[in-house]
């Protein structure tokens, strides 16, 4: 068992980058989610609400993160910057304290992406001496905390679990659906569908990190959207279908991939094709 892809997210529901290498932290990997478009009171804004977030591009330069759409010029982001003012955002319950970008960054998301709910839009960064802690319901003993990812510091999930989804979309007379839709940190290749979600931890090459997996993964309405256009083409899928093949009995909803916390190995780096051993 190997991992096959690697991903993150800086700016939280724009497009992701793939990564050969990353680094591990306690709050993911690096950059991940470390940036969050928010609305004029602070409140988190992601594809739920506006699905053509999926258009706007993202790279991490050596010293700047480039925000790139077709509608606009580049937006440039100095990644040393410290000069910001400082606001209280949200996510979800959790109030953070986050570096406001500017009015440049504000106009240039309002000007591709427009208002929502007659509100303008403002880039933010997680301010570095802020910790949001992960739920302490879903932990076993050890600290955990995260940037402005929905609660956990990474994402894992399968291959082969992506296999089985598409292969009861297609007895459906579905298209198959790539896994960018479900917006993972880490892809695992060579376990059975759906095994992750009966392990406890990851171990990779040698013991060098150690990843607890905490809670599967209730997905939501971006599943729908296609991550490089914005489009919503088939209504409601891969949802429904995710809701009438879930493996978690008794849970409403549909389920896919596992939250992970990192029990061991901040500072070491994760690789694609790096082996895993997964313990129960």
């Amino acid at each position: 068992m190997h991992i096959s892809e690697l991903y993150i997210y800086p700016v939280k529901s724009l497009r992701g980058i793939a990564l050969e290498r990353a680094k591990l932290g306690v709050r993911g990997l690096a950059f991940d989610r470390h940036w969050m478009v928010v609305d004029d009171e602070g409140r988190f804004v992601t594809q739920r609400q506006l699905p053509a977030m999926a258009q706007v591009a993202v790279r991490l330069a050596p010293d700047t993160l480039v925000l790139e759409h077709p509608a606009a010029a580049p937006l440039t982001i100095e990644l040393a910057r410290d000069d910001q003012s400082a606001l209280t955002a949200s996510v979800w319950e959790d109030r953070c304290r986050a570096l406001d970008e500017g009015g440049e960054a504000a106009r240039w998301l309002t000007g591709v992406l427009g208002a929502v709910n007659g509100s303008g839009l403002r880039l933010v960064r997680f301010a570095p001496d802020q910790q949001r802690g992960v739920d302490a319901r879903y932990l076993q003993g050890e600290g955990a905390h995260t940037a402005f990812a929905d609660g956990f510091p990474f994402l894992v999930t399968s291959e082969s679990s992506l296999a089985a989804v598409n292969a009861a979309l297609v007895k459906k007379g579905l298209d198959p659906v790539p896994m960018s839709r479900f917006r993972p940190n880490i892809v695992i290749d060579g376990a059975e569908g759906f095994a992750e979600n009966g392990w406890g931890e990851l171990h990779g090459t040698e013991g060098r990190y150690r990843l607890g997996l905490r809670k599967a993964c209730q997905r939501c309405k971006i599943t729908t959207v296609d991550q490089r256009s914005g489009d919503i083409r088939v209504p409601g899928e891969p949802l429904r279908t995710l809701v009438t093949m879930s493996a978690h009995v008794g849970k409403p909803g549909g389920y896919f991939g596992q939250n992970a916390t990192l029990l061991a190995g901040p500072g070491e780096t994760m690789r694609v094709g790096d082996s895993l051993t997964a313990l129960a």
